[in-house]
């Protein structure tokens, strides 16, 4: 009986500190989700939203350890990727996106620079 007593508290404090990982984790998780709400630019928006992706898996690795459930770890690996796919996705959306928004600004500034004449197809070498 008294190995058993010599086991549970070594295993409680291991459940205290999972338990205060976790709840450390959830804080940061929010503050990330703030940031990418609040972000200043899309790129600090797609950064914190990677971040956050990060920090729930390795929440779930955590919760695997605390419960002693080895599948969890499956679900982790899995939602890696799914994380690492939908962040290439949304960045990829975002380039898109950001071409399209400086396209017309460009022949915008074309169109000026033909206007004024400097670029109308006169050249010192004809």
């Amino acid at each position: 009986m008294q190995g058993n007593e010599s086991l549970s508290a070594p295993l409680t404090a291991a459940c205290g500190m999972y338990i205060a990982v976790l709840v450390i984790l959830a804080v940061m998780l929010f503050a990330c989700l703030l940031y990418a709400v609040k972000g200043p630019r899309i790129a600090d928006r797609i950064v914190a939203i990677n971040m956050m992706g990060t920090m729930v898996m390795v929440i779930i690795a955590v919760l695997s350890l605390l419960l002693e459930e080895g599948f969890l770890i499956d679900v982790c690996l899995i939602y890696a990727m799914v994380s690492f796919l939908a962040v290439t996705i949304i960045t990829k959306v975002y380039m898109g996106v950001y071409a399209e928004a400086k396209q017309p600004k460009e022949e915008e500034s074309e169109r000026l620079v033909d206007k004024k004449g400097v670029n109308n197809g006169n050249s010192a070498m004809d």
